[in-house]
C-alpha cells in the first residue's frame, strides 16, 4: 500500500511566504496598466485616424462642391449663350418672315393693280372700275352721299383703225384717256370698260351738275385734232348719265349710263345730219 503525500499550501508568514503573492499581483496590476496604455494608445490613434478621415473627407466633399458649383456655373452660361443665341436666331428668322411677306404683299399688290390696269392707257380696266364703283355704291347708301357715273363712247374710231391702222387708234384713246384725267378731280374715277368705252366715277355732285359734266367731256374730245397720213383727223365722244342712289347696283348702273349714253350717240348723228342737210 503506497504511502500519501501530503503537499502543505503555502502560507505567508514569516518565512518569506509573502513574498510570492506580492510578485503575483505586480505582474497583474503592469498586465492591467500596459492594457489600459495600449487601449489608450489605440483609441488616440483612432481618434486621430478618424480626425484625418473626416478632414479628408470634408475637403474631398468641398472640392467636389467646388468642382460642382465650377460645373453648374459653366453649364448655366453655357445654357444663357444657347438661349440668347437661340433668341437672336428666331428674332432674325421673324424679321425675315415679316420681310418676305412685306414682299409677298407688295407682289400681289402689283399683280392686283395689273390685273385691274388697262395696260395701253394706265387707266383701271373693267374690272378695277367695278370694284371702285361696288366700293362707292357701298358708300352712298350708308351716308347718302352723291355721285354719278358717265359712261362715254369714243366716236369715228372704228374708221380711224380702218383707214390708219390700230396704232393711229392707239394715239387716239391716249388723248382721250388723258384729257379725261385732266377733268375730272383726283377722288374722281377713269376707267376704260373696253374698246372705244371709258367710264367716270363723279362724286358729290347733283345730276344737273352731271350731266353738264358729261356735256363738257364731250366737247374737250370733240375738240381733239389728229394728224394721220397727212390728213387732219377728228374723233369725238358721246356721253351717258346715270345717277348714284340708295337702290343703285353696279349692273343696273353701268347698264342705265351705257342706255343713256347710245340714246346721246344717236342724237348727236341726228343732230351731224340736221347740220350736213
Amino acid at each position: 500500500m503506497k504511502k500519501r503525500t501530503r503537499v502543505l499550501a503555502r502560507t505567508p508568514g514569516a518565512n518569506g511566504s509573502g513574498k510570492v503573492a506580492g510578485t503575483r499581483l505586480k505582474t497583474t496590476t503592469s498586465r492591467t496598466a500596459a492594457k489600459a496604455r495600449n487601449k489608450a494608445r489605440n483609441k488616440a490613434r483612432n481618434k486621430a485616424r478618424n480626425k484625418a478621415r473626416n478632414k479628408g473627407r470634408k475637403k474631398t466633399e468641398n472640392k467636389v462642391k467646388k468642382a460642382e458649383n465650377k460645373a453648374g456655373a459653366k453649364t448655366s452660361t453655357k445654357a444663357e449663350a444657347d438661349r440668347s443665341a437661340a433668341i437672336e436666331r428666331a428674332k432674325q428668322t421673324i424679321r425675315q418672315l415679316k420681310a418676305e411677306l412685306a414682299d409677298v404683299r407688295r407682289r400681289i399688290a402689283e399683280l392686283q393693280a395689273s390685273a385691274e390696269t388697262d395696260f395701253l392707257l394706265g387707266t383701271l380696266n373693267r374690272r378695277g372700275f367695278e370694284r371702285e364703283l361696288n366700293r362707292s355704291i357701298a358708300y352712298v347708301k350708308r351716308y347718302h352721299a352723291t355721285g354719278a357715273v358717265i359712261m362715254l363712247d369714243v366716236d369715228r374710231l372704228k374708221p380711224i383703225n380702218d383707214t390708219f391702222g390700230h396704232a393711229a387708234g392707239d394715239e387716239v384713246l391716249k388723248a382721250v384717256a388723258a384729257t379725261l384725267a385732266k377733268m375730272v378731280r383726283a377722288s374722281d374715277v377713269v376707267g376704260r370698260l373696253g374698246g372705244d368705252e371709258f367710264a367716270l366715277l363723279l362724286w358729290n355732285l347733283s345730276e344737273t351738275d352731271a350731266r353738264a359734266k358729261a356735256q363738257a367731256l364731250e366737247q374737250a374730245i370733240d375738240a381733239l385734232t389728229f394728224k394721220f397720213g397727212g390728213r387732219a383727223v377728228t374723233a369725238g365722244a358721246s356721253a351717258g348719265v346715270a345717277i348714284l342712289g340708295p337702290q343703285t347696283d353696279t349692273h343696273r348702273v353701268l347698264e342705265e349710263a351705257d342706255s343713256a349714253m347710245y340714246v346721246r350717240k344717236a342724237q348727236r348723228r341726228h343732230e351731224a345730219k340736221a347740220a350736213d342737210a
